[in-house]
C-alpha cells in the first residue's frame, strides 16, 4: 500500500466487519468515509472523493456479494489492489432491559441473516428479519432511533458494545468459523509485480449466440494453461433474460506468461472481458504451477516459433 493513500470509503458505520477489514490496510491517520452501501463507497473512489474503498466481495456461507460484483462488472472500472479476510461471528444485541420474550423482529444485513437463520429458528421461532444496510447500522438504529422497527440486532460484538446495547447471546452462527472476504479498490493504475502468492479477478460475458459448449470453451482457456480457478459464479445480465456475466478468481498474476496467454484466448472468444486486478492473496498461499506451464516454458515455446519465422 502506498504511504500517500490517506482517504478510504467503506461500508459503514464504524463497527462493521468491513471497518475491521479496513483497519488491516489503512494507516492510522487515514480519513475514513463510512457509506450506507457498497456501491456508494465504490462511487466515492470513482468520483475522486476518496482514494480507496473497502467493500465485501464474498463470504464463506452466502457466496458473492451481489452489490459489489455488479458494480465491479458494469459501472466505471475499479481495480482490486488487496484482499482481506475477516472471521465473522455475531452477537444478539438489545436495548438494556429488553427481554428475550419481547423480541419479534431482528435487524441486520441480509448476509448476516443468512448465516444465522437456523439459529434464530431454533432459539427465537416466529421472529422475522428486518434488512439493514450493514450489521453495525442495525446496532446504531436500535441504539439511537426511538422508532426502530426491530427489538434486537445481529451485529459484531464490537458494534453491540460501542452502541451501548446489551448482549443476550454471543457467537451466534449456523456455521462457526465463517469468514468474509473484503477487497481494497482503487482507480485503475499500475499493476504491481507478482509475489508468488497471487490472485487475479476478471469478469467475462460470453458471446450472445447461445451455442453449445461456450462455457466449456471459456474454461478450456484456463485448463490448457494449468491455471486453477478458485472462484467462478454467474450474475444475471441486467435487462437480458437468460444472459449472464461470469465473475472469476484465478490463481496467478497478469504478469505471468500463462495468465497472459489465457486472457488473450479469452478475449478472442468473449463478448466482453474486464480485468479487475492482480493482487496478493490474503492467505499468502503460494500458487503451484502445473508441469510445463511456467514462464520459462511459455518463452521457450514462443522462441521456437520465432526461430522458424526468422528463417
Amino acid at each position: 500500500m502506498s504511504a500517500s493513500v490517506t482517504s478510504y470509503a467503506f461500508l459503514g458505520p464504524v463497527g462493521t466487519f468491513c471497518h475491521q477489514a479496513l483497519l488491516q490496510v489503512a494507516p492510522d491517520n487515514a480519513q475514513l468515509f463510512p457509506c450506507a452501501g457498497e456501491r456508494l463507497a465504490m462511487d466515492m473512489v470513482r468520483e475522486g472523493k476518496a482514494q480507496r474503498a473497502v467493500v465485501p466481495i464474498e463470504n464463506s456461507i452466502e457466496g458473492g456479494v451481489s452489490a459489489t460484483l455488479d458494480s465491479l462488472g458494469w459501472d466505471k472500472r475499479l481495480q482490486i489492489v488487496a484482499e482481506m479476510i475477516v472471521p465473522v461471528g455475531f452477537t444478539l444485541g438489545v436495548r438494556p432491559g429488553t427481554q428475550l420474550s419481547e423480541i419479534r423482529r431482528i435487524g441486520t444485513h441480509s448476509h448476516a441473516w443468512a448465516q444465522c437463520r437456523n439459529w434464530v429458528a431454533d432459539n427465537l421461532p416466529n421472529v422475522v428479519h428486518v434488512a439493514t444496510t450493514s450489521t453495525a447500522e442495525s446496532a446504531r438504529i436500535l441504539a439511537e432511533e426511538e422508532t426502530a422497527s426491530f427489538e434486537a440486532v445481529l451485529a459484531s460484538s464490537a458494534a453491540v458494545l460501542s452502541y451501548g446495547l446489551t448482549a443476550l447471546f454471543e457467537d451466534v452462527a449456523d456455521n462457526h468459523g465463517a469468514v468474509t472476504r473484503f477487497v481494497e479498490l482503487a482507480n485503475p493504475g499500475h499493476v504491481p509485480d507478482p509475489c508468488g502468492a497471487d490472485k487475479t479477478t476478471i469478469q467475462v460475458r460470453l458471446p450472445n449466440d447461445y451455442r453449445s459448449g461456450a462455457l466449456l470453451e471459456m474454461l478450456q482457456q484456463f485448463s490448457a494453461r494449468g491455471i486453477n480457478l478458485s472462484r467462478i459464479e454467474s450474475r444475471p445480465l441486467a435487462g437480458q433474460a437468460g444472459r449472464y456475466v461470469f465473475s472469476i478468481d484465478l490463481d496467478g498474476h497478469i504478469r505471468e506468461e500463462r495468465v497472459q496467454s489465457a486472457l488473450r484466448g479469452l478475449y478472442r472468444i468473449s463478448e466482453d472481458l474486464r480485468f479487475l486486478g492482480s493482487y496478493a492473496r490474503a492467505d499468502q498461499m503460494r500458487n503451484d504451477h502445473a508441469p510445463r506451464t511456467g514462464d520459462t516454458d511459455f518463452r521457450r515455446a514462443r522462441g521456437w516459433v520465432d526461430s522458424i519465422l526468422r528463417k
